[in-house]
């Protein structure tokens, strides 16, 4: 047995012997392969770690691009002063510094006509065919009140306003022909200097619904708080920063104000842009009172301000040496106004007068949802003189053709503003807007486009970052919120001017079930605040009494048991 155990012993171990250089050389074999993985899993891991950080910092990029609208409305928000811009020097990040004249003015006013990209005026040197000494002797020649020296900023705003944007400058000539004569006398009537009727073509081109993305509004780009100030009424139904003869009457008064406080046009000019109190900060910092001493301690967009209406005051006043011609603006020449005391639709008018809906917004843009309030005081109506004779000899039946349709409160209370321009992609519904994503597209671009901010885009459209796809669909609520946040606000104010308070109670009252309460109407109220306070609606108010949506003051509502 022994020597047959040995023997196994044996042909066992010759079996290893035979197996062991396969073994070891598949150890061998596997530990080469895993070196040579973990190696390429380095280098891999190294690539991967490299790419993610070029995507941060593209994404980094695409994030300061998208919230910056949101940034400068932050900025307006932390402002005490809105004057105007109301930003402080102190307030700029050396990112917003760098772009603010690029967005905040020529993104927004003087864009390049073909490509529709702005210039970069802090680093710009445009060419001219018209040498510098002529450019000098002709800003010399203009003889303005207001005068600045002969320099290359100066120099390149007269180039770009001449030389860069024809067709912009056509359209704005085109409109010059309507609206400056409305600015002529109202500069007139306050002794002010005629020049000072360019700064609307700074401040808006002569667009009278321009909105800015801080929130100013109309061709003379009123804040709100400053607006008011000036005595501009502000309500659900009018906004008298869109009316052209209102706003310009204010921003008279606003720069005899800043005239008085600083004693030079360029200032009083300068702080239309940035506020008085930003002027007073750079002049204490600079030490003069004249623009060019106080220049580097101003906003960066108020230093291009001023040199960019000496560029269009320039471009205006020699538009036959450059060949630049008004395009046709199709506005009146001639405009009769009336005054009305009744609530009042558009639409109403040109049922019966014949006048479009269009025209009539072009000419009051001021009443925001096409509806004259006049029942809650008198508002004037501009009409092309040819519609005259029409709208007098209808004046009687304008009031009640379809009123009950137009003026019905529910239906106010649902309308949104009028929209007075709109763009392929995008369909609208009450205040809701929908978008269709472009190429080119992000959601800073939209924001701006649509005067809201980044933040508000990706909660209304349940955005967890900022990245969108062509051919997404974007809801977009023009009043800033949705209307279901908004409706009950805007009703309550409605048909109401600012300063007319309301009589009604803070505490609601109380039907007895079973019994009509009366209801004795107060200034101020309308149909939707009644019905709200007891509960019901003005559909139910004016089924149960017989009654439309007018009501007068000392009539007696009942109001329908519970």
């Amino acid at each position: 047995m022994k020597g047959k155990a040995f023997i196994i012993f044996l042909l066992a171990l010759a079996f290893a012997l035979t197996l062991s250089p396969t073994a070891a050389g598949q150890a061998r074999k596997s530990k080469l392969f895993r070196n040579r993985y973990k190696v390429e899993n380095t280098e891999l891991r190294s690539r991967i770690d490299s790419m993610n950080a070029v995507i941060e910092e593209l994404k980094k990029d695409i994030i300061l691009k998208d919230s910056l609208a949101k940034e400068m409305l932050s900025i307006y928000e932390e402002n005490d002063d809105k004057s105007a811009a109301g930003l402080n020097p102190e307030d700029y990040s050396p990112e917003l510094t760098d772009s603010l004249l690029n967005i905040w003015y020529l993104h927004r006013q003087v864009k390049n006509d073909r490509n529709g990209e702005g210039y970069n005026m802090d680093s710009v040197h445009f060419s001219s065919n018209v040498s510098d000494e002529v450019l000098r002797d002709r800003l010399e020649g203009m003889n303005s009140f207001i005068t600045l020296p002969f320099n290359e900023t100066v120099r390149n705003y007269m180039v770009l306003y001449s030389e860069k944007m024809p067709t912009k400058m056509g359209n704005i000539m085109g409109l010059c022909q309507y609206y400056m004569p409305i600015f002529e006398e109202t500069f007139s009537q306050y002794d002010l200097p005629d020049e000072l009727k360019y700064m609307a073509i700074i401040e808006s081109a002569l667009n009278p619904v321009a909105v800015s993305r801080a929130g100013a509004k109309g061709m003379w780009q009123f804040m709100t708080k400053t607006a008011k100030s000036y005595g501009l009424e502000i309500n659900s139904f009018v906004d008298e920063r869109l009316d052209p003869f209102k706003a310009s009457d204010a921003a008279a008064r606003y720069l005899k104000d800043s005239y008085r406080l600083f004693g030079d046009w360029n200032l009083a000019i300068s702080s239309y842009n940035c506020g008085p109190g930003n002027v007073n900060k750079a002049i204490r910092r600079g030490g003069g009172r004249d623009f060019w001493s106080v220049y580097d301690y101003l906003p960066r967009e108020t230093r291009g301000y001023v040199p960019a209406f000496v560029g269009a005051m320039y471009a205006l006043r020699y538009s036959k040496e450059y060949g630049l011609t008004p395009n046709n603006a199709q506005m009146p020449v001639q405009v009769d106004t009336f005054e009305i005391r009744r609530n009042l639709h558009f639409q109403q008018i040109s049922d019966l007068v014949g006048i479009s809906v269009e025209e009539l917004e072009n000419l009051n843009p001021q009443y925001i949802k096409d509806v004259i309030p006049g029942n809650s005081g008198t508002y004037i109506l501009r009409l092309p003189f040819n519609y005259t004779s029409a709208f007098i000899a209808n004046e009687d039946s304008l009031y009640t053709h379809r009123a009950e349709e137009l003026l019905n409160p529910q239906t106010l209370i649902s309308s949104k503003p009028t929209t007075r321009s709109s763009g392929a992609s995008t369909s609208t519904t009450a205040n809701r807007t929908t978008y269709k994503v472009r190429s080119g597209d992000n959601l800073g671009k939209i924001a701006a486009r649509y005067h809201v901010s980044v933040n508000q885009l990706k909660s209304w459209n349940h955005l967890k970052g900022t990245t969108i796809r062509v051919g997404q669909t974007l809801v977009i609520y023009k009043g800033g919120a949705p209307a279901s946040s908004t409706s009950n606000s805007t009703a309550s104010s409605s048909a109401t001017k600012p300063k007319t308070t309301s009589s009604t109670s803070s505490s609601k009252p109380q039907a007895t079930s079973g019994q009509a309460t009366t209801y004795k109407v107060k200034q101020g109220d309308n149909l939707y605040n009644i019905a709200k306070k007891y509960g019901t609606t003005a559909d139910k108010l004016m089924k149960y009494n017989g009654i439309n949506s007018h009501l007068r003051i000392g009539q007696i509502i009942k109001i329908p048991p519970k």
